[in-house]
């Protein structure tokens, strides 16, 4: 018995080491491209080693967790359903006996973990560390800087929790309400998080259908047009530039403008099938994939009518690989993984799209590091509410895990219907704005051109008449003089 024991406690530590080995892999990989993300987009600023450089470094690193904990939080769901279709389709492999249940729960928990950590701590952290002077007549350099970080995060901590506990008691004001009140970590946190959970689904259901529109525009932007679509409207403006480099030229001026040059750059590197083909077959791939997010919106409205099942839920349960959640198997869970990089891809876009946020868009090598501070909390909203939306939309069947499965909101029939109806609508009514948006210009031009012809024309009957007025009396003071007739005014 001892020594069974002692096997027993011998796999479960093997167990655990590789589990954090896998973990910190993961991890590194995610941080060395989120890094090679940021300083693509980062000022490039001077190498002396000053305080205000010392500062920037910190607030880059701390950017950087956070991105790589963005990474982490839209590869979970992903990660966990192919996690599944492979073990269910290789129960025996020794190669493979390291993907259990017990390290998914482990990712879900670590990213719930830090990613509360960066969104709470972290980065307010960054941002008033960035902020900071030091106090008024205490002695410069990053000890007073991180004195008044502290300070100013313990401030922010207390108007959160007091607009938290405001909040709560309002909502709920029975006797057991009013007694959890006072226990912060069962109750505080995991409402605070709870609501910033619904705000990033908010922000999804306001950015994803704005993205799904917008896709169209950004890749026929990035891609050559076949010659029978190419916009007029472009050609005109790259012959205007043309016209005014060359009045340039005439004129004396040195400096050339790049722009000319670069509308025919891509037309004349591109390849015979990216001219004709490339185009058409990414604009149907746009318009399949987000035809089939609103199909199985649409399928799940009807699953949350007629089935109870069909609401979002988490899982305690730490099986993996017992049952397929996919009813055509290893095909449809691709299909759902790609549907979700393609939310998640869209959400991003719509979200630069908006008025509100044009002024986080980073531009490479100028963007200061407050801007990228502001990206990366937007960008980890966004995706931790990821696996969220997914689920409550019937993207997938895959049990949210962790704490991702515990938000108060996700058991509220009416909150994830209205949810999933102004998904389906607000799509399909960007969408047909989208593709109806030349028709509608054309007949706005074309009712524009009727209205500027009869105003003309009313305007000529008016001149007519005024000018038949004074030919008539011009016409009394000298008989000689013919009159002038008022219809041919108003044939012209």
């Amino acid at each position: 018995m001892e020594e069974d024991d002692v096997t027993i406690r011998e796999q479960n530590f093997h167990s655990q080491v590789r589990e954090y080995i896998i973990c910190f892999l993961l991890f590194a990989a995610l941080y060395i491209v989120s890094y090679c993300i940021i300083t693509r987009y980062k000022r490039k600023t001077d190498d002396q080693e000053d305080e205000d450089a010392i500062v920037n470094r910190i607030s880059l690193y701390l950017c950087t967790f956070t991105l790589a904990m963005s990474g982490g939080a839209v590869l979970l769901l992903p990660f966990s359903i192919i996690s599944n279709e492979i073990l269910l389709s290789f129960p025996k492999n020794y190669y493979i006996q390291w993907l259990n249940g017990s390290l998914i729960h482990g990712l879900w928990n670590l990213v719930s973990l830090f990613s509360n950590l960066c969104l709470f701590v972290l980065m307010p952290f960054a941002y008033f560390f960035l902020e900071s002077e030091g106090f008024a007549g205490s002695k410069k350099g990053i000890k007073s800087r991180v004195l008044e970080t502290f300070v100013m995060l313990f401030l922010l901590g207390l108007l959160i929790l007091g607009i938290v506990w405001v909040a709560s008691a309002l909502i709920d004001n029975d006797a057991a309400s009013m007694e959890s009140l006072y226990d912060l970590w069962e109750f505080y946190l995991p409402y605070l998080y709870s609501c910033i959970s619904l705000m990033g689904g908010l922000l999804l259901l306001m950015c994803t259908p704005v993205g799904l529109s917008r896709m169209f525009t950004v890749m026929g932007q990035l891609l050559v047009k076949p010659t029978i679509l190419e916009d007029l409207d472009e050609q005109i403006y790259c012959v205007t530039l043309q016209e005014e480099a060359l009045q340039r030229r005439l004129n004396g001026t040195l400096s050339v403008d790049p722009r000319p040059k670069f509308c025919k750059i891509r037309r004349k590197k591109a390849s015979a099938w990216e001219k004709n083909l490339l185009y058409p077959i990414v604009m149907l791939i746009l318009l399949t994939g987000t035809t089939i997010s609103v199909l199985l919106v649409a399928l799940n409205i009807l699953y949350l009518l007629v089935d109870e099942t069909a609401m979002p839920k988490g899982s305690e349960d730490r099986g993996l690989g017992n049952t397929s959640l996919s009813t055509f198997g290893l095909v449809q869970a691709v299909v759902d993984i790609i549907l979700m990089f393609y939310l998640m891809v869209s959400s991003v876009v719509g979200f630069y799209s908006l008025r509100v946020f044009e002024g986080l868009t980073p531009r490479k090598d100028d963007t200061t590091m407050t801007t990228i501070i502001g990206c990366c909390v937007s960008i980890l909203v966004l995706s931790s509410a990821l696996p969220v939306m997914s689920r409550t939309l019937g993207i997938t069947r895959f049990d949210l895990l962790g704490d991702f499965g515990r938000f108060n909101w996700l058991g509220n029939f009416y909150i994830v219907l209205s949810y999933n109806l102004l998904f389906a609508v607000v799509t399909t009514l960007c969408l047909v704005r989208k593709f109806t948006s030349a028709v509608r210009e054309e007949l706005l031009k074309a009712l524009g051109l009727a209205r500027n012809r009869r105003f003309n024309s009313s305007q000529r009957c008016s001149m007519g008449l005024s000018l038949g007025v004074c030919a008539g009396q011009s016409s009394s003071s000298t008989p000689t003089s013919t009159p002038i007739s008022t219809n041919h005014f108003c044939m012209v």
